[in-house]
């Protein structure tokens, strides 16, 4: 069942990195942003990481909880980690049962052959595990901002 805006999340269960257990009620009373991404160490993918790395402190203090998404496994989701000092979790989503359940997984072109992989998407969950924004196919330039800016905005609504 894929996730609908203003409606709560399904139950589920993924891993995070650290052995951290991620669910949609495991975070209640925060702000979650789950941000899906096509694959470690490559450069829009790292450059995202670190986007949301630097910023990170501005999302605890608005009350959020920052995870990336992606299909690699949790040895590549460990190094891209460590190699980048980032402070939140990646969640390995090596089943695609994420992908799919927030339609991410996209048919695309490389090198002129038909692939599927992850189009970069960011969704919003509140403190009471309800999709309040999501944003599909987005560009990393000044993405994290606009996602900072709907999570502050959230706490204002509160």
């Amino acid at each position: 069942m894929t996730p609908a805006l203003n409606k709560a999340l399904p139950d589920f269960e993924a891993l995070a990195t650290n052995g951290v257990k991620f669910t949609p009620h495991a975070f209640q009373g925060r702000a979650v942003v789950l941000y899906f991404y096509p694959k470690d160490h490559t450069p829009g993918c790292t450059t995202e990481a670190m986007q949301f790395r630097d910023m990170h402190g501005e999302f605890v203090k608005a009350g959020a909880v920052v995870f990336g998404v992606s299909r690699d496994n949790m040895a590549s989701h460990e190094k891209f980690k460590q190699g980048l000092e980032l402070p939140f979790e990646l969640i390995a989503d090596t089943e695609e049962k994420l992908c799919h359940m927030f339609g991410v997984v996209k048919n695309k072109i490389m090198y002129g052959k038909k692939v599927k992989g992850i189009e970069r998407s960011t969704f919003l969950i509140d403190g009471h595990g309800v999709l309040v924004a999501e944003w599909r196919g987005i560009k990393v330039a000044g993405h994290v901002e606009e996602v900072l800016k709907a999570v502050k905005d959230m706490k204002i609504k509160a």
